[in-house]
């Protein structure tokens, strides 16, 4: 009995959960919030996920492609609790999301029992946010937006829910001889956070934005000394970010976390066109001055320019790493200027007025350790105040937007900020409640128009001319930078400090259009602890950038990272897309791929090729890491308009810290090619802020002078009999010379000895190998003829045809007949009938050839290389498929086929090969001559 009794309980007890009076269940109370709350995140009329949408009654009613979704007075059967009872597939929410429970499902069934009745009359209000009431536990009231009237006599304080108006009134008692701000009208009719405030209509109106999150916003005008509604505009899928009226007040604009930009008629209330485009929230925008364009801040790290006419997007300001929170057009509508999560400030060249365009980047500024949390410019435009999450407060100077104060250690973090109209203070509001006032009196500008007069060249004197100038401090700025004669040399030192900052020397110089200048430092090679870095800037200290580098592909290390030196195994993802001779960037540094892979075990060689590796446009070697970013990079004049491809553009500038051919160690080397005519300054630094006395250096501003020295290697070659010797012919190219170089090898060889002749150095390499060889009966050279070579090398500079000796083979003896002799051969075993043998070769074709060894009491493995075995092959063209063991013959094997394949690029020539083995004391097969044609 007793056991029947608590059965019949706990049925009651389950009863009074589940079992609902189905009039007693409203569908905007009690059913449309447990939509909300399960369904409509991914089931809504945006994006409605298996064309359901649950949003709204009207949505429901559309069912869903199969049909409807709900049967009213049968929910046995309608699809939406079966779906939910997991009786129907797919289960909804699927297994991994919250479900509705017991007594919510039963509200459901009651309301599809009673017929599924939507809500009678007016169409419920859909920012309405049926949750329960938590209360706060603290009295703070963070301050989301401030704004200051244009005649500077009213302020409004947004919070949650609420904007407070003061007025600066005088006092009372002893207060009566003072202004002070004190309230005057509060704002209340919110449904959610007040993002946004604007003075509008001279300052009689207010514009705010306010929203509630996941549901929806709206801009409100205000009468704010009556509090009084004016209009509404009621959008968007999300909390409302921004509202802004445009100049002309015809046209309102609002921005929301769902990623869409609206425009609005002001005067009627009614949407005129939606910009889409942003992938991230949008949490700023703002109006060009004249009011034609728009500018956007968003969450997927770009700012982009609208055409308010048409809504046709203008541009993509794509250069933010991420984040961007606030972003504003200069007083005087010629720049764009953003900031945002990667601390950087970024100012941008507005251009793109008539036409999609590209809106240059003038300036990139590291701004602040945190995210840039707002900004807004003085009237004036001369200033733009700053403020970030890192608590502190910036003001810039906007003619080169250099600080120009600084607050640090703010209270609480600040995200509201307001200029006066006059420019003279601005107020910030914090987290914790509070306004801050900050005064802008006495903050003049750091940058100067003013130049050093002085006798300037101008032209430029031959290189033993150069002027001798020693440093004369005060030289740490555009302003007083000491004016020299270039040519020159300076000496100077690296010591004192300015404004608590270490020294830095400037030197003004002038320059022609299209001159080209090499600046460089001696102070490591002279022993001095001075780690230098030169730049050179404009006449009033600003960068010269010398290119922009767009990224075509991207990339990062595999497997492990590189040291600053290491030019090879270059192991990369996506390296199968990738080319010789492009430049890859990492990190600041820019390289240029030289060798390819050799399979997924191996990696790119970059160049030169062997030894330390260089780097491009005067950057400098840097240490990278496993995973570090890298990119397949395009270089491109820097006035040139790119056409944006969702990957990052970097812009180089004339500066450089380790000179980018490793020849001076670690002193400085920047080639400068004056884009105008004018002044220009070359700055020196020690790259890690370090002065004293003993940090001297010399300073040399010299014309770029390319020229090339020659040597021959493997000097005094001892030639078997019927065999061959490898030479090797490199050049040193002095001040970026990078065309071919031809070596000629003449006078008088022995008789029997045969060379190869011409060798060409192609364009950007530094050797290239022959082969010097002797006959079978070729006689023992006498002392007589075995010195009488002369070599020379020469090459097109600059028009004219110069020629330099080098060393020559110094004494040629005939050695004995090698235990190895190895020659190629068709690979139908024929050599060159007269003369050696030639195969032709197209661009992106493999071709076949087979390698033979005559062994002399030598049975072992002849080895002749891994991914340098094809010596003197045309750049491009390589030995493949020998893996990482290489290209060799094995213990007993005479011959073997190999491959030889030509990149597609390679451009047409005709060049002498040849295979080289160390076995033997070192022999060379026979020359062959490849001839790349194209079709």
């Amino acid at each position: 009995m007793r056991r029947q009794f608590q059965l019949l309980f706990a049925f009651a007890a389950l009863t009074s959960v589940t079992t609902v009076r189905a009039a007693d269940v409203d569908y905007v109370r009690d059913v449309q919030p447990i939509f909300k709350k399960y369904c409509t995140g991914c089931h809504n009329d945006a994006e409605p996920e298996g064309k359901v949408s649950l949003e709204s009654f009207k949505s429901l009613q559309q069912g869903n492609p199969d049909g409807p979704n709900v049967l009213p007075g049968d929910p046995a059967n309608s699809l939406l609790v079966r779906l939910i009872r997991g009786q129907d597939e797919p289960q909804m929410p699927p297994e991994d999301e919250e479900r509705p429970t017991d007594k919510e499902l039963a509200l459901i069934e009651a309301w599809i029992e009673g017929g599924a009745k939507g809500p009678e009359g007016a169409a419920p209000d859909r920012m309405q946010l049926i949750v329960p009431e938590i209360g706060s536990l603290t009295d703070r009231r963070p301050i989301s937006a401030v704004a200051i009237s244009p005649g500077g006599d009213a302020l409004a304080v947004a919070r949650y829910a609420e904007v407070t108006l003061y007025r600066k009134l005088r006092g009372d008692g002893e207060d009566r001889k003072k202004l002070t701000w004190q309230p005057v009208q509060t704002l209340t009719d919110f449904r959610g956070k007040v993002t946004a405030v604007h003075f509008v209509s001279g300052g009689g109106r207010l514009l705010t934005a306010s929203g509630v999150t996941g549901l929806g916003g709206v801009a409100t005008i205000w009468e704010w000394p009556l509090n009084r509604k004016v209009r509404e505009f009621v959008g968007h899928r999300d909390l409302m970010y921004d509202a802004e009226l445009s100049r002309d007040g015809k046209v309102l604009a609002t921005c929301s976390y769902d990623r869409e930009i609206q425009l609005w008629n002001a005067q009627t209330g009614e949407p005129l066109r939606t910009l889409s485009g942003h992938n991230g929230a949008v949490y700023d925008i703002a109006f060009s001055p004249d009011g034609e364009f728009l500018v956007s801040a968003s969450a997927d790290d770009t700012c982009k320019v609208w055409r308010v006419a048409d809504g046709t997007r203008m541009d993509t300001l794509g250069q933010p790493l991420k984040e961007e929170y606030c972003v504003a057009f200069s007083p005087d509508g010629r720049r764009i200027v953003a900031g945002g999560a990667d601390n950087n400030l970024r100012v941008w060249d507005f251009v793109s007025r008539d036409k999609p365009r590209i809106n240059p980047v003038a300036i990139a500024r590291f701004a602040h350790e945190g995210p840039v949390l707002n900004l807004e410019f003085t009237n004036d435009g001369k200033h733009l105040v700053t403020i970030a999450e890192d608590r502190t407060i910036k003001v810039w100077e906007t003619q080169n937007y250099t600080e120009a104060k600084l607050w640090e250690n703010e209270p609480e973090v600040a995200d509201a900020l307001a200029v006066s109209p006059d420019g003279k203070e601005f107020v910030v509001g914090r987290m914790d409640g509070a306004l801050n006032w900050v005064s802008l009196k006495g903050i003049e500008n750091s940058a100067s128009g003013n130049v050093h007069a002085g006798e300037l060249a101008t032209t430029i004197p031959a290189a033993a001319e150069r002027s001798k100038a020693a440093e004369q401090e005060p030289n740490n700025a555009a302003e007083n930078a000491q004016v020299v004669q270039a040519p020159a040399d300076i000496t100077g030192v690296i010591d004192g400090m300015s404004e608590g900052k270490a020294d830095v020397d400037l030197y003004r110089f002038s320059a022609k259009a299209g001159e080209e200048w090499v600046i460089e430092t001696n102070a490591a090679r002279s022993k001095s602890p001075l780690d230098t870095f030169v730049e050179v800037l404009t006449a009033d200290g600003q960068r010269i950038e010398r290119v922009q580098l767009q990224a075509v592909r991207d990339s990062y290390f595999t497997f492990r990272g590189k040291d600053a030196n290491q030019s090879n195994d270059f192991r990369v993802f996506n390296w199968e897309e990738m080319e010789l001779n492009e430049y890859f960037y990492a990190n600041g540094e820019v390289v240029r791929l030289w060798l390819y892979p050799r399979g997924p075990d191996s990696g790119f060689n970059v160049y030169p090729g062997t030894g330390n590796r260089w780097s491009y446009f005067d950057t400098t070697s840097l240490s990278h890491a496993l995973g570090e970013p890298g990119y397949i990079v395009q270089p491109h004049a820097p006035e040139e308009a790119l056409i944006p491809n969702g990957l990052p553009v970097f812009k180089l500038y004339y500066e450089n810290d380790d000179e980018c051919r490793r020849a001076l160690g670690s002193d400085s080397r920047v080639y400068f090619t004056a884009p105008a005519d004018g002044d220009y300054i070359a700055k020196v630094k020690d790259v890690r802020g370090f002065q004293s006395p003993d940090h001297k250096y010399t300073l040399t501003i010299r014309p770029r002078q390319p020229d090339f020295k020659g040597t021959l290697h493997n000097g005094n070659p001892q030639v078997s009999a019927g065999s061959g010797k490898e030479f090797k012919v490199s050049v040193e190219r002095l001040d970026q010379f990078d065309g071919p170089v031809e070596v000629n090898l003449g006078g008088e060889l022995p008789l029997g000895f045969s060379v190869t002749s011409p060798v060409i150095i192609e364009a950007g390499q530094t050797e290239a190998y022959g082969v010097i060889s002797a006959a079978p009966d070729a006689p023992a050279p006498t002392p007589e003829n075995s010195k009488l070579t002369k070599v020379t090398a020469s090459a097109s500079i600059r028009g004219e045809q110069i020629e330099h000796d080098v060393n020559n083979f110094g004494e040629i003896k005939l050695a004995e007949k090698p235990k190895v002799i190895p020659r190629i051969v068709s690979v139908d075993g024929a050599a060159g009938a007269e003369g050696p043998l030639e195969v032709v070769l197209h661009p992106g074709e493999t071709i076949r050839l087979k390698v033979q060894v005559e062994r002399d009491g030598f049975d072992g493995e002849v080895k002749f290389g891994n991914e340098f075995s094809g010596r003197n092959l045309p750049h491009g063209t390589f030995i493949d498929n020998i893996g990482l063991n290489g290209l060799m013959l094995l213990t007993g094997q005479n011959e073997r086929d190999f491959f030889i394949t030509c990149a597609p690029w390679v451009p047409e020539q005709s060049r002498e090969f040849h295979l080289e083995t160390g076995e033997a004391g070192g022999q060379a097969t026979n020359s062959v001559i490849v001839h790349v044609k194209r079709d």
